[in-house]
């Protein structure tokens, strides 16, 4: 028998166990409703035409080899434009490679900075790929916590705590997977203040930066220019191509590394390129047409509205209002649930509604939490929680 290689054993994506039990049940005849999956094109939201009619316009004129390994020219100077506007100085084409979706270009940023046994800071709650990528490169994934308690907004004392001589850098989402919090400027500061006393790079995960509902996302490299930055972007979140695989990084101040920038564009050059006919939909994206957002946002704010309202009136449950995106951490109060994914695997064997356990992404000693994704139409909303509500009153009433 062929043994896979040993360094992937400890390569783990927990959330995808739920996910097998649901297509099992699904292929015996039972109807899912899918509250797991952050991808508005599996509910009624589409991809703008514009973005469409650019890649087809690319494909139709021939443009369907090879690209440039970090991206075509036009790619990579409206992507450095946006960032100017977002308030990010000094960025240039030069400083943009566009990657296969934002977690390449995670990926890329991870392989090229850390040696093996050495440490990056990563929230938790938090998105499972940081960890898997970690845990591929032979590096401590380290959490810190998010509070739920102050709108998961951070702990800056005890990330100052976790860092160590061999702490490279910290990882942070914001707009934030799962829990949908938006650091305010005093948290990104205070993070900012740390890397620079402790010599970290910051990596700041900002896919979900148009999504918001009442707060405003400051980009994290607006707020320093002695800092190394890395900020991930993409199309795949607001401009709902999720499919095309379209991302990028952008070095910010990027005279602070130029050796990690060099490594970053030597791996992109092993790996040939990223998809080509998607790269000639960024300009359109970012410097075109906008109506779609403030229309998605719209109907989304409401599927928000009504998720919020259902959590919070069952009993045992409660949530946190997100602020951006299109994900909520709501948290169980019940003495008879000691394990979340246990929840949320009987919840899906026996009403057909699908979350994801709150241990699949991490979570504060203690708790438990589950992740739902309100990105469904309010009708299928409302199905899946009046059976949460009904599992819950019946399975798990309170004392």
């Amino acid at each position: 028998m062929v043994q896979p290689a040993k360094h992937i054993e400890n390569v783990r994506y927990a959330i995808r166990n739920v996910v097998a039990e649901a297509l099992r049940l699904e292929a015996q005849g039972r109807r899912i409703l899918y509250l797991n999956i952050g991808d508005p094109l599996k509910f009624d939201f589409q991809t703008p035409p514009h973005l469409i009619e650019a890649v087809h316009r690319a494909m139709r004129d021939g443009h369907n080899g090879y690209a440039p390994s970090a991206g075509i020219p036009a790619a990579r100077e409206a992507i450095a434009r946006e960032a100017l506007r977002n308030g990010i100085p000094g960025i240039t084409p030069l400083d943009v490679v566009v990657t296969n979706g934002a977690s390449e270009a995670i990926e890329l940023a991870l392989t090229a900075l850390l040696e093996p046994g050495e440490r990056v800071l990563v929230p938790s709650p938090g998105y499972p790929l940081y960890n898997a990528v970690a845990a591929r490169l032979g590096v401590q994934a380290v959490p810190y916590s998010l509070d739920e308690d102050r709108g998961w907004s951070l702990d800056l004392s005890e990330i100052d705590a976790l860092c160590t001589p061999g702490t490279r850098a910290l990882l942070l989402c914001n707009p934030n997977n799962p829990t949908g919090a938006v650091l305010d400027r005093n948290a990104l500061e205070g993070l900012l203040e740390i890397a620079r006393r402790r010599g970290l790079v910051i990596l700041s995960d900002e896919i979900y930066d148009k999504l918001l509902y009442d707060k405003v996302h400051l980009p994290t490299a607006s707020l320093a220019t002695d800092v190394p930055i890395i900020t991930f972007g993409g199309l795949s979140k607001s401009y709902l191509a999720c499919g095309w695989r379209v991302g990028w990084l952008v070095f910010c101040n990027a005279h602070l590394m130029p050796g990690l920038k060099a490594a970053v564009l030597r791996l992109a050059d092993a790996r040939l390129c990223s998809a080509g006919p998607p790269q000639y939909a960024i300009a359109p994206a970012l410097e075109g047409p906008q109506a779609h957002l403030a229309e998605m946002m719209g109907r989304m704010r409401s599927r928000r509205d009504l998720m919020v309202r259902r959590i919070n009136a069952i009993p045992g449950l409660s949530v946190v209002e997100p602020a951006a995106a299109f994900y909520a951490m709501p948290r169980l109060q019940l003495p008879s649930v000691t394990s979340d994914e246990d929840f949320v695997l009987s919840l899906l064997r026996e009403t057909g509604v699908l979350f994801v356990h709150g241990s699949g992404f991490g979570q504060k000693a203690g708790t438990t939490h589950f992740r739902v994704v309100f990105l469904p139409p309010e009708d299928i909303l409302t199905t899946a929680f009046d059976r949460l509500e009904a599992f819950v009153r019946e399975h798990h009433p309170l004392p």
